[in-house]
């Protein structure tokens, strides 16, 4: 039985949602996003709800009731709100720096990493004294702003012992003890 299958979702006046041909379309103004579904699933619109049901009892679409279900509010929710990831970088002079798309960061090797985000994700960075310096990520994409999010942090990923390196903001870090001497 799937619990978030049957949620129902709240599609706000100013995004387009279609069916055809097996492929959900959710667009707002000049943006669009779809994904491929299944033909064992039916989409039932009533005013500015949408429900997803299954027209089989199979395992395979019960477990993929839900996946979809998610899919498509993250698609319903990205283009009405946004999507917003922070990440914090942690090590003595660790900077971030971006010119548009391109993001420049020094984290304590011999170069520093030039990386060209995608235009669909929009970057910002801040430096303020005193505190760590962030990099703003927004996207109405969930999955590719995760994905972007994963790559920066593959370039340093935190130490357990000292603590340094790229993680969310928020984010705790398990520290583990050093060697003793005995």
């Amino acid at each position: 039985m799937s619990r978030i299958g049957k949620k129902i979702i709240e599609i706000p006046e100013k995004i387009n949602f279609s069916f055809e041909d097996q492929k959900v379309v959710v667009s707002c103004g000049d943006k669009s996003m779809s994904i491929d579904v299944d033909s064992n699933f039916e989409f039932v619109k009533n005013d500015s709800i949408l429900e997803i049901k299954r027209l089989s009892e199979d395992k395979e679409v019960k477990s993929k009731h839900g996946l979809y279900r998610s899919l498509i509010f993250n698609m319903v929710e990205g283009l009405s709100k946004g999507f917003k990831k922070e990440l914090e970088l942690h090590g003595v002079g660790f900077r971030a720096s971006n010119q548009g798309q391109k993001l420049d960061i020094s984290l304590g090797f011999s170069h520093n990493i030039v990386f060209e985000v995608c235009p669909e994700v929009k970057v910002e960075t801040q430096t303020e004294k005193g505190s760590n310096p962030k990099i703003i990520l927004t996207s109405h994409d969930k999955h590719l702003l995760g994905q972007v999010c994963a790559k920066i942090r593959s370039f340093r990923k935190h130490d357990p012992y000292k603590g340094k390196g790229i993680r969310f903001v928020g984010e705790r870090v398990r520290r583990k003890a050093g060697k003793t001497t005995a």
